[in-house]
């Protein structure tokens, strides 16, 4: 399935996916937080040792599926298929955009 996505998500999700992490500063912004598993990562480089961190200790694949807009929130549904228990999982990514990047994500 195709979605029509803001480019900073797209780049999210390929950067999810494998693609080069250096590219971090193409979809967030500066002060952009994330929290995903309990943990808050705010900042560039805090968001991308989080990404290197979890694809060093996981290999996943991120598809999203749906898409919804909720107020100022854009919750994309992606199903995450992995080498980890209770794979595969859908997983709602809560995104809100400021100036066409990501300023917050929540994954849930």
């Amino acid at each position: 399935m195709s979605l029509s996505l803001p480019d900073a998500i797209t780049t999210y999700f390929s950067i999810s996916n494998g693609a080069d992490a250096t590219h971090i500063a193409d979809c967030f912004t500066q002060d952009a937080c994330v929290f995903d598993e309990g943990e808050t990562h705010r900042g560039r480089p805090a968001i991308q040792a989080w990404m290197r961190a979890t694809r060093d200790k996981i290999e996943y694949r991120v598809e999203p599926v749906s898409v919804s807009q909720q107020g100022n929130t854009m919750v994309v549904t992606a199903t995450v298929t992995g080498n980890f228990p209770g794979s595969p999982v859908q997983l709602d990514h809560a995104f809100q955009l400021a100036e066409s990047q990501i300023q917050s994500l929540e994954i849930h």
